[in-house]
């Protein structure tokens, strides 16, 4: 049975996407520890992280990097946290996390309710920001 990422890659489960390649998926945490918490999948379903093949694994990180510019571009934030825990979901995937306290990073805590319409503020900002010429740089 498909992981519930890749059914929202076949488009079978709605999501807030914020970017996209041929290869990999970025979109919003249903569930998140704050605004613009992302979340970026290979769209190969693999369930570790350390499973993927060497040029998946590196091209995963390289696109997160391309979504992580673009989030902090457009939430207001000190950081963009990144954790891999691949506990809840079989299917590799990287938290792109907007921090202003290394505290933010903290999966125990409650996680942020928002409304349909401020996800998808969030997520077009964020696609926005991704689909920049380039990224602005940041104090």
């Amino acid at each position: 049975m498909a992981s519930v990422f890749s059914r929202i890659v076949a488009g079978e489960i709605p999501s807030w996407k914020v970017a996209e390649d041929d290869r990999f998926y970025a979109f919003l945490d249903i569930n998140p520890l704050a605004e613009g918490h992302t979340l970026v999948i290979p769209k190969q379903e693999v369930d570790y992280i350390f499973d993927l093949d060497e040029e998946t694994y590196a091209g995963l990180w390289a696109f997160a990097a391309r979504v992580a510019a673009a989030v902090r571009a457009a939430i207001p934030c000190k950081r963009v946290g990144v954790a891999v825990l691949g506990m809840e979901v079989p299917h590799a995937h990287i938290h792109l996390v907007p921090l202003q306290t290394e505290g933010d990073m903290d999966f125990r805590k409650e996680k942020k309710q928002l409304p349909p319409a401020r996800f998808a503020e969030i997520a077009a900002a964020i696609a926005a920001a991704f689909d920049a010429p380039s990224t602005p740089e940041r104090p």
